[in-house]
Protein backbone atom coordinates (compact mmCIF):
# COMPACT_ATOMS: atom_id res chain seq x y z
CA UNK A 1 0.00 0.00 0.00
CA UNK A 2 1.79 3.52 -0.89
CA UNK A 3 2.13 5.96 2.02
CA UNK A 4 -0.07 8.14 2.50
CA UNK A 5 1.33 11.76 1.50
CA UNK A 6 1.08 14.65 4.66
CA UNK A 7 -0.20 17.90 3.20
CA UNK A 8 1.24 20.67 5.30
CA UNK A 9 -1.31 23.88 4.75
CA UNK A 10 -0.27 26.96 7.33
CA UNK A 11 -0.90 30.22 7.60
CA UNK A 12 2.06 33.01 8.99
CA UNK A 13 2.47 36.25 9.85
CA UNK A 14 5.52 37.86 8.74
CA UNK A 15 6.78 41.40 9.13
CA UNK A 16 8.09 42.99 5.83
CA UNK A 17 9.75 46.35 5.84
CA UNK A 18 8.03 46.37 9.28
CA UNK A 19 4.34 45.47 8.13
CA UNK A 20 2.64 42.37 9.12
CA UNK A 21 1.49 40.37 6.57
CA UNK A 22 -0.40 37.07 6.03
CA UNK A 23 0.76 34.15 3.96
CA UNK A 24 -0.03 31.11 3.35
CA UNK A 25 2.13 27.69 2.74
CA UNK A 26 0.65 24.57 0.56
CA UNK A 27 2.68 21.82 -0.43
CA UNK A 28 2.94 18.00 -0.38
CA UNK A 29 6.46 18.76 0.65
CA UNK A 30 8.38 20.97 2.74
CA UNK A 31 12.04 20.87 0.59
CA UNK A 32 10.25 21.18 -2.89
CA UNK A 33 11.15 24.44 -4.61
CA UNK A 34 9.55 27.18 -3.52
CA UNK A 35 6.76 29.20 -5.86
CA UNK A 36 5.78 32.66 -4.67
CA UNK A 37 2.12 34.10 -6.07
CA UNK A 38 1.90 37.97 -7.11
CA UNK A 39 -2.05 38.65 -7.14
CA UNK A 40 -3.69 40.97 -8.95
CA UNK A 41 -5.88 44.61 -7.95
CA UNK A 42 -4.00 46.11 -6.60
CA UNK A 43 -5.66 44.31 -3.89
CA UNK A 44 -7.75 41.42 -5.06
CA UNK A 45 -6.17 38.45 -3.15
CA UNK A 46 -6.41 34.94 -5.12
CA UNK A 47 -5.46 32.37 -2.63
CA UNK A 48 -8.54 31.06 -3.20
CA UNK A 49 -8.88 30.65 -6.95
CA UNK A 50 -5.59 29.70 -7.19
CA UNK A 51 -5.63 26.93 -4.61
CA UNK A 52 -9.12 26.02 -6.33
CA UNK A 53 -7.88 25.41 -9.65
CA UNK A 54 -3.80 24.84 -9.23
CA UNK A 55 -3.25 22.94 -6.07
CA UNK A 56 -1.91 19.96 -7.94
CA UNK A 57 1.53 22.15 -8.19
CA UNK A 58 1.72 21.01 -4.49
CA UNK A 59 2.02 17.51 -5.46
CA UNK A 60 6.07 18.73 -7.02
CA UNK A 61 6.32 22.26 -5.37
CA UNK A 62 5.83 24.56 -2.27
CA UNK A 63 3.02 26.99 -3.03
CA UNK A 64 3.44 30.52 -1.39
CA UNK A 65 0.05 32.71 -1.17
CA UNK A 66 0.79 36.17 -0.45
CA UNK A 67 -1.64 38.83 0.40
CA UNK A 68 0.12 42.04 -0.03
CA UNK A 69 0.28 45.27 2.03
CA UNK A 70 -2.60 46.39 2.70
CA UNK A 71 -4.60 43.49 1.08
CA UNK A 72 -7.17 41.07 1.58
CA UNK A 73 -6.09 39.44 5.53
CA UNK A 74 -3.24 41.69 5.62
CA UNK A 75 -5.43 44.63 5.62
CA UNK A 76 -5.30 46.61 8.35
CA UNK A 77 -7.90 49.26 9.59
CA UNK A 78 -6.53 52.91 8.96
CA UNK A 79 -2.72 51.54 9.68
CA UNK A 80 -1.64 51.69 6.11
CA UNK A 81 -1.39 54.97 5.01
CA UNK A 82 -0.96 56.61 1.95
CA UNK A 83 3.12 57.90 2.20
CA UNK A 84 3.53 53.48 2.67
CA UNK A 85 1.73 52.65 -0.77
CA UNK A 86 4.20 52.90 -3.85
CA UNK A 87 5.56 50.11 -6.39
CA UNK A 88 8.88 50.88 -4.93
CA UNK A 89 7.58 49.68 -1.13
CA UNK A 90 5.66 46.90 -2.64
CA UNK A 91 8.72 45.60 -4.26
CA UNK A 92 10.90 46.06 -1.25
CA UNK A 93 8.30 44.04 0.29
CA UNK A 94 8.37 40.79 -1.69
CA UNK A 95 12.15 41.26 -1.78
CA UNK A 96 12.33 40.99 1.98
CA UNK A 97 9.67 37.63 1.67
CA UNK A 98 11.85 36.16 -1.29
CA UNK A 99 14.84 36.17 1.26
CA UNK A 100 12.50 35.18 4.03
CA UNK A 101 11.39 32.08 2.19
CA UNK A 102 15.04 31.00 0.70
CA UNK A 103 15.92 31.19 4.31
CA UNK A 104 12.71 29.06 6.03
CA UNK A 105 13.14 26.38 3.18
CA UNK A 106 16.73 26.45 2.75
CA UNK A 107 16.78 27.42 -1.12
CA UNK A 108 18.51 29.58 -3.14
CA UNK A 109 16.24 30.60 -5.55
CA UNK A 110 12.50 30.67 -5.59
CA UNK A 111 10.10 30.65 -8.72
CA UNK A 112 7.89 34.21 -8.91
CA UNK A 113 4.60 34.19 -10.73
CA UNK A 114 2.60 37.37 -11.60
CA UNK A 115 -0.55 38.13 -12.38
CA UNK A 116 -2.14 41.55 -13.72
CA UNK A 117 -0.58 44.20 -10.85
CA UNK A 118 1.33 40.92 -9.80
CA UNK A 119 3.32 41.70 -12.97
CA UNK A 120 3.59 45.54 -11.96
CA UNK A 121 5.21 44.20 -9.11
CA UNK A 122 6.81 40.96 -10.66
CA UNK A 123 8.68 42.36 -13.65
CA UNK A 124 10.83 45.30 -11.78
CA UNK A 125 11.36 42.54 -8.78
CA UNK A 126 12.86 39.98 -11.05
CA UNK A 127 14.92 42.65 -13.14
CA UNK A 128 16.39 44.49 -9.65
CA UNK A 129 16.77 41.81 -7.67
CA UNK A 130 17.29 38.20 -9.69
CA UNK A 131 19.62 36.88 -7.68
CA UNK A 132 17.30 34.99 -5.37
CA UNK A 133 14.86 34.38 -8.63
CA UNK A 134 15.04 30.99 -10.27
CA UNK A 135 12.31 31.88 -13.36
CA UNK A 136 9.19 34.53 -13.69
CA UNK A 137 5.92 33.55 -14.69
CA UNK A 138 3.22 36.27 -15.67
CA UNK A 139 -0.37 36.50 -17.13
CA UNK A 140 -2.17 39.77 -17.89
CA UNK A 141 0.98 41.01 -18.18
CA UNK A 142 1.35 44.73 -17.50
CA UNK A 143 3.79 46.49 -20.14
CA UNK A 144 3.04 50.17 -20.65
CA UNK A 145 0.07 51.45 -18.99
CA UNK A 146 -0.83 54.58 -21.00
CA UNK A 147 -1.16 52.03 -23.97
CA UNK A 148 -2.80 49.63 -22.29
CA UNK A 149 -5.71 51.23 -21.23
CA UNK A 150 -6.34 53.29 -24.45
CA UNK A 151 -6.26 50.11 -26.19
CA UNK A 152 -8.85 48.16 -23.22
CA UNK A 153 -11.20 51.63 -23.61
CA UNK A 154 -11.31 50.91 -27.60
CA UNK A 155 -12.15 47.19 -27.58
CA UNK A 156 -15.28 48.51 -25.22
CA UNK A 157 -16.16 51.14 -27.73
CA UNK A 158 -15.74 49.07 -31.19
CA UNK A 159 -17.62 46.25 -29.30
CA UNK A 160 -20.60 48.13 -27.71
CA UNK A 161 -20.79 50.07 -31.40
CA UNK A 162 -21.25 46.51 -33.07
CA UNK A 163 -23.66 45.42 -30.94
CA UNK A 164 -25.51 48.73 -30.70
CA UNK A 165 -25.21 48.95 -27.22
CA UNK A 166 -25.95 52.30 -26.56
CA UNK A 167 -25.96 52.31 -22.61
CA UNK A 168 -22.37 51.32 -22.45
CA UNK A 169 -21.55 53.92 -25.20
CA UNK A 170 -23.59 56.37 -23.39
CA UNK A 171 -21.77 55.05 -20.07
CA UNK A 172 -18.25 56.06 -21.59
CA UNK A 173 -18.14 57.17 -24.77
CA UNK A 174 -17.03 60.93 -22.95
CA UNK A 175 -15.05 59.72 -20.69
CA UNK A 176 -11.68 58.07 -22.56
CA UNK A 177 -8.83 57.96 -20.53
CA UNK A 178 -6.47 60.46 -20.53
CA UNK A 179 -2.84 59.02 -20.23
CA UNK A 180 -4.56 56.02 -19.14
CA UNK A 181 -6.54 57.67 -16.23
CA UNK A 182 -10.40 58.09 -16.29
CA UNK A 183 -11.82 61.51 -15.17
CA UNK A 184 -13.65 59.45 -12.53
CA UNK A 185 -14.24 56.22 -10.72
CA UNK A 186 -17.87 56.07 -12.24
CA UNK A 187 -16.35 56.29 -15.70
CA UNK A 188 -13.51 53.35 -15.00
CA UNK A 189 -15.97 51.13 -13.54
CA UNK A 190 -18.01 51.74 -16.64
CA UNK A 191 -15.36 50.76 -19.21
CA UNK A 192 -14.72 47.56 -16.96
CA UNK A 193 -17.96 46.54 -16.68
CA UNK A 194 -17.90 47.02 -20.63
CA UNK A 195 -15.19 44.65 -20.38
CA UNK A 196 -16.67 42.08 -18.47
CA UNK A 197 -19.72 41.72 -21.23
CA UNK A 198 -17.59 41.99 -23.67
CA UNK A 199 -15.55 38.96 -22.62
CA UNK A 200 -12.34 40.96 -22.71
CA UNK A 201 -12.18 39.91 -18.70
CA UNK A 202 -13.00 36.55 -18.70
CA UNK A 203 -13.56 35.25 -22.42
CA UNK A 204 -16.05 32.45 -21.23
CA UNK A 205 -17.75 33.56 -18.11
CA UNK A 206 -18.96 37.37 -18.54
CA UNK A 207 -21.17 38.31 -15.35
CA UNK A 208 -19.47 40.44 -14.10
CA UNK A 209 -17.89 41.19 -10.34
CA UNK A 210 -20.49 39.33 -8.60
CA UNK A 211 -19.78 36.31 -10.12
CA UNK A 212 -15.65 36.16 -11.37
CA UNK A 213 -15.06 37.95 -7.84
CA UNK A 214 -17.67 37.78 -5.23
CA UNK A 215 -19.17 34.44 -5.36
CA UNK A 216 -15.61 32.46 -5.90
CA UNK A 217 -14.44 34.55 -2.41
CA UNK A 218 -17.20 32.48 -1.01
CA UNK A 219 -17.35 29.65 -2.23
CA UNK A 220 -13.60 28.85 -2.64
CA UNK A 221 -11.61 27.70 0.57
CA UNK A 222 -9.38 30.85 1.60
CA UNK A 223 -11.36 33.33 3.47
CA UNK A 224 -14.22 33.59 5.12
CA UNK A 225 -17.23 36.05 5.25
CA UNK A 226 -15.70 37.56 8.06
CA UNK A 227 -12.45 38.63 5.69
CA UNK A 228 -14.97 39.89 3.16
CA UNK A 229 -15.07 43.67 4.38
CA UNK A 230 -11.00 43.66 4.71
CA UNK A 231 -10.85 42.24 1.14
CA UNK A 232 -13.25 44.94 -0.06
CA UNK A 233 -12.27 47.99 1.92
CA UNK A 234 -8.44 46.95 0.49
CA UNK A 235 -9.09 46.48 -2.88
CA UNK A 236 -11.18 49.67 -3.32
CA UNK A 237 -8.38 52.01 -1.26
CA UNK A 238 -5.60 50.26 -2.91
CA UNK A 239 -7.14 50.85 -6.61
CA UNK A 240 -7.83 54.76 -5.77
CA UNK A 241 -4.43 55.10 -4.36
CA UNK A 242 -2.12 53.35 -6.41
CA UNK A 243 -3.54 53.67 -9.74
CA UNK A 244 -1.35 56.47 -11.07
CA UNK A 245 1.83 54.01 -10.61
CA UNK A 246 -0.06 51.16 -12.25
CA UNK A 247 -0.39 53.39 -15.34
CA UNK A 248 3.34 55.75 -14.92
CA UNK A 249 4.54 51.86 -15.51
CA UNK A 250 6.49 51.55 -18.90
CA UNK A 251 8.74 48.17 -19.35
CA UNK A 252 9.35 48.43 -22.57
CA UNK A 253 11.50 51.10 -21.33
CA UNK A 254 12.22 50.04 -17.87
CA UNK A 255 12.97 46.34 -18.63
CA UNK A 256 14.89 45.10 -21.48
CA UNK A 257 16.09 42.21 -20.27
CA UNK A 258 15.61 39.26 -17.58
CA UNK A 259 18.57 37.36 -16.57
CA UNK A 260 16.27 34.11 -15.44
CA UNK A 261 13.79 32.17 -17.47
CA UNK A 262 10.86 33.37 -18.36
CA UNK A 263 7.37 31.80 -19.04
CA UNK A 264 4.69 33.92 -20.52
CA UNK A 265 0.83 32.25 -20.26
CA UNK A 266 -1.47 34.73 -22.20
CA UNK A 267 -5.07 35.04 -23.31
CA UNK A 268 -6.08 35.91 -26.88
CA UNK A 269 -9.04 37.77 -25.55
CA UNK A 270 -7.48 39.71 -23.01
CA UNK A 271 -8.02 43.24 -23.31
CA UNK A 272 -7.87 44.16 -19.89
CA UNK A 273 -4.26 44.13 -20.20
CA UNK A 274 -3.80 43.44 -24.23
CA UNK A 275 -1.96 40.98 -24.97
CA UNK A 276 -0.58 42.96 -28.02
CA UNK A 277 1.35 44.95 -25.64
CA UNK A 278 2.50 42.50 -23.78
CA UNK A 279 3.51 40.29 -26.97
CA UNK A 280 5.87 43.58 -28.43
CA UNK A 281 7.63 43.42 -24.94
CA UNK A 282 8.09 39.93 -24.81
CA UNK A 283 9.57 39.93 -28.22
CA UNK A 284 12.15 42.65 -27.86
CA UNK A 285 12.96 41.27 -24.31
CA UNK A 286 16.35 39.47 -23.57
CA UNK A 287 16.23 36.53 -21.58
CA UNK A 288 18.46 33.39 -21.15
CA UNK A 289 15.21 31.19 -22.27
CA UNK A 290 11.64 32.64 -22.86
CA UNK A 291 8.44 30.65 -23.76
CA UNK A 292 5.09 32.54 -25.04
CA UNK A 293 2.12 29.72 -24.63
CA UNK A 294 -1.05 30.96 -25.85
CA UNK A 295 -4.86 30.45 -24.49
CA UNK A 296 -7.66 30.33 -26.97
CA UNK A 297 -10.18 30.18 -24.59
CA UNK A 298 -9.14 32.76 -21.98
CA UNK A 299 -8.68 36.27 -21.91
CA UNK A 300 -6.68 37.83 -18.30
CA UNK A 301 -7.13 34.90 -16.23
CA UNK A 302 -5.57 31.42 -17.99
CA UNK A 303 -4.94 29.90 -14.72
CA UNK A 304 -8.71 29.56 -14.18
CA UNK A 305 -10.19 30.24 -17.67
CA UNK A 306 -8.16 27.03 -18.91
CA UNK A 307 -6.69 25.65 -15.81
CA UNK A 308 -5.77 22.24 -16.84
CA UNK A 309 -4.06 23.53 -19.99
CA UNK A 310 -2.48 26.21 -17.68
CA UNK A 311 -1.30 23.99 -15.02
CA UNK A 312 0.18 21.79 -17.69
CA UNK A 313 2.36 24.63 -19.57
CA UNK A 314 3.37 25.64 -16.11
CA UNK A 315 4.36 22.57 -14.92
CA UNK A 316 5.88 21.65 -18.18
CA UNK A 317 8.15 24.52 -17.72
CA UNK A 318 9.27 24.25 -14.37
CA UNK A 319 9.85 20.43 -14.26
CA UNK A 320 12.12 21.34 -17.39
CA UNK A 321 14.22 23.90 -14.86
CA UNK A 322 15.11 21.04 -12.87
CA UNK A 323 14.79 23.41 -9.52
CA UNK A 324 16.05 22.80 -6.49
Amino acid sequence: MAKKRKLYDKEEWVKLNGNKQNIRIYTYDKNAPVLLFLHGGPGVCDRHWVLHYQKALADKYTMVLWDQRGSGKSYQYFKTKRADLHVPMYIEDARELIEYLCKKFKKDKVVVFGHSWGTVLGTPLCYKYPEHIAAYIGQGQVVEGEANEAISYQFVMDEATKAGDKKTIKAIKDHPPVKGVYDSHDAMMAQRNGLSKYGGEEWKNRGGMVQTLLIPFLKYDGYKLRHLPKYAFGALYLTDVLWPEVISCNFLRDVPELKMPVLMTIGCHDYNTPFEVAEQWYNGLKAPRKEWVWFEDSAHSPIKEEPEKWGDAVMKFLDSLELK
